[in-house]
């Protein structure tokens, strides 16, 4: 059942206009967060191995860890070892935590346990992506490849392939939030 927050999100009825002003004042925060990233005020860090995040830009599941966990499968049969960092949504405490196969949800998130769990990759969470993708090179150098589950819009961790998943929702009705789902222009 879908909240009237989806529904409003799904059209560019009453509701939506009248959220329409505080969607301009946040996509004018995202534009200048952008701007100070490519400035340089705001940095960005890489690691030695390739990163490839997944997220999307709508508000809310689209099949993010579906992808995540399908996408460590192709590209270990393609001969990488991948490891996966997350921000670990949900999770009480704040300390960068490689996550074990019996780590408590609570002090990883769902679904980077879900991850670890059956996928076996070495996972990592932390607030800032880059400390846990650091962390994660270092506890396991072996790994060639970082997937980074749901990162779009953390710019902090350089990456060299993006993929932005979306369900049957698509872009809504295509305002940013609170008035549209985006989180960020499409």
């Amino acid at each position: 059942m879908k909240s009237e927050l989806q529904r409003t999100w799904l059209r560019r009825g009453l509701s939506a206009c009248l959220l329409w002003p505080a969607a301009l004042v946040y996509g004018g925060l995202i534009a200048l967060r952008r701007h100070l990233y490519r400035l340089g005020c705001l940095k960005t860090g890489g690691v030695a191995v390739p990163v490839v995040v997944v997220g999307n830009v709508v508000a809310g599941g689209a099949g993010k860890t579906p992808l995540v966990m399908a996408l460590i499968e192709h590209l270990r049969a393609s001969g990488y070892t991948p490891g996966v960092v997350s921000r670990g949504y949900g999770r009480h405490g704040s300390d960068c935590l490689q996550v074990q196969p019996d780590t408590p949800a609570n002090d990883c998130g769902d679904e980077p346990l879900l991850i670890r769990r059956s996928t076996g990759v070495p996972v990592v969470v932390a607030p800032r992506r880059l400390q846990a993708a650091r962390a994660l090179l270092q506890a396991h150098p072996d790994t060639d490849v970082i997937v980074c589950d749901d990162g779009l819009q953390h710019y902090a961790l350089r990456r060299d392939i993006n993929i932005a998943v979306f369900d049957d929702r698509g872009v809504g009705n295509g305002w940013l939030l609170p008035a549209g789902p985006l989180r960020e222009p499409w």
